[in-house]
């Protein structure tokens, strides 16, 4: 990180307005400034309840991604598959849909495109037809190596029938000349690289799996005996489930009936590694009231906003988090420096993506209708935006510019994360480097960019500090922060080797 991205910038001694944004933006643009979520995986096994469960589950996964879903089942004869694209609740709240679902053991999945187009050959979980029976699988996370390993498996002949970076598993199991299918399973993970929480369903077992490092999180409950595979513990809560523990890197968890009873078994078939799990999780990604690693994800964001208002004072009046997510950072923000804690900015909770915009005028109104000024709290006040991360700056202007227009005396945007300097090829779809804001300015040049009065991130070690380290080891560091740091804690082998503008698939399809 260099010293320019630090904290330590004068600030303006007298309000300004921010110049007109460089460009104006539709809501796609905005839509598109955010780091967008990953995705939601979810399995049970040996409860009559399963696709219902399974349901339940993904729509407290729903944050994670909402583009598709789906959900796989197996009645002991047959498996039973069923995906859209849209969420969760606009197609499996149905007791005709859940019926289709038949069986004792189910996975599920709710999506956010990191690879592969939003069609429904991509949703998830894949099943295919193996030699000994079926096999589903559904995964967060993304592999790095995923199309340098498609190549060579299409050279072979394999035949791919989606753009998904998962089908190379499903594939790798597949083409394993191993005897067993947890040991062709187990000899597909041995060749990807990157990032991974799998579900898996065979004739016989539920498997869990979780990538040596840790990156995704992965889960193990049970419910009334039944255990249960979840990204989040969020899931486990909707349905009253107990938390067991969460499956360890590189560990892989089988799920197995033998004489009536449902047993548990861990395996761990590659070398232990540094643990690594991803920090956005905490920032970013994980629903507030999970627990993510041991931690309180509510807590963590609210040390965070603490660590910020010790490496970043300034005078002002109302601390006000840009919602929803800016929320626990901005409330340890107030309680650390002092200042009153408003909601300045209120969300319409009731919008998605809006209409088509036809005028300027009306794509200009596109951030108001998510967010709009809460002007008795904002006029002649100066105020301490606090978000939670700032990709491209885009919604960050319209934002400040909001708060102006609203009377607001000087504005001080606080981001309780450092700056994103580089992309993600773990799971995260972030932006390429060159339209990432903090890769292409210096403190004081995102500050003019934006508009702001002063603008600080938290630093590196006040990130590490706030997730109970005492600074970030640099030989060994405790957590995937790549984005901040530009230490990717795997290779890269896709992006390296230039497959990453390899055309996929020569089929166009309308989602």
């Amino acid at each position: 990180m260099s010293d320019q991205m630090q904290l330590d910038l004068p600030f303006s001694s007298s309000a300004r307005k921010p110049a007109e944004a460089p460009f104006s933006l539709t809501d796609d643009e905005l839509h598109d400034d955010k780091l967008r979520e990953e995705c939601g995986v979810f399995g049970v096994f040996g409860h009559p309840d399963a696709a219902a469960l399974t349901a339940l589950g993904l729509h407290a996964l729903q944050h994670r991604g909402q583009e598709a879903a789906g959900i796989v089942a197996y009645d002991g004869e047959h498996f039973h598959s069923e995906r859209r694209l849209g969420l969760v609740g606009d197609h499996f709240s149905s007791a005709k849909m859940i019926d289709r679902l038949q069986g004792e053991m189910a996975v599920g999945h709710v999506r956010y495109s990191t690879t592969g187009e939003t069609i429904l050959r991509n949703v998830q979980p894949l099943f295919a037809d193996l030699w000994g029976g079926g096999f589903a699988v559904a995964h967060n996370g993304n592999l790095t190596n995923a199309i340098t390993l498609r190549n060579e498996l299409v050279r072979d002949g394999a035949i791919f029938q989606s753009t998904s970076d998962t089908e190379t598993i499903l594939q790798l199991v597949a083409r394993s000349r191993k005897p067993r299918v947890m040991e062709r399973f187990v000899d597909a993970l041995s060749q990807i690289q990157g990032a991974y929480a799998l579900v898996a369903l065979t004739n016989k077992k539920l498997i869990g799996a979780r990538d040596p490092l840790g990156i995704r999180p992965l889960i193990l409950g049970k419910l009334a005996g039944a255990p249960i595979f979840a990204s989040e513990t969020v899931a486990l809560d909707i349905i009253g489930a107990e938390f067991v523990r969460e499956v360890e890197p590189g560990e892989i968890v089988l799920c197995t009936r033998e004489n009536g009873e449902i047993t548990i078994e861990s395996i761990r078939p590659f070398p232990e590694q540094q643990v690594r799990p991803c920090v956005f999780e905490y920032i970013y990604f994980a629903r507030p009231d999970s627990i993510v690693g041991g931690k309180s994800v509510y807590n963590v964001r609210k040390r965070l906003g603490q660590e910020l208002a010790r490496e970043s004072a300034v005078e002002a009046d109302v601390v006000i988090p840009v919602p929803d997510s800016g929320v626990p950072a901005a409330i340890g923000y107030a309680a650390e420096s002092g200042i009153p804690f408003e909601l300045g900015i209120i969300r319409n909770h009731y919008v998605g993506r809006t209409f088509i915009e036809p005028t300027q005028h009306i794509r200009q109104l596109g951030v108001k209708l998510k967010h709009n000024a809460n002007r008795a709290i904002v006029e002649g006040k100066r105020i301490i935006l606090v978000d939670d991360s700032v990709v491209r700056g885009t919604t960050s202007i319209k934002i400040v510019k909001m708060m102006y227009e609203a009377g607001a005396k000087e504005v001080h945007l606080r981001v309780a994360s450092p700056p994103i300097t580089h992309p993600d090829f773990y799971g995260i779809d972030t932006p390429e480097r060159e339209q990432l804001l903090a890769s292409n300015y210096d403190l004081e040049g995102m500050r003019d960019y934006i508009g702001v009065d002063s603008l600080a991130f938290i630093s590196v070690d006040g990130l590490y500090r706030a997730m109970g380290f005492n600074h970030r080891d640099v030989e060994h560091p405790q957590l995937t922060d790549h984005c901040f740091t530009g230490d990717y804690p795997t290779p890269l082998a896709d992006r390296d080797g230039e497959q990453r503008t390899r055309q996929l698939s020569l089929l166009a399809e309308i989602a």
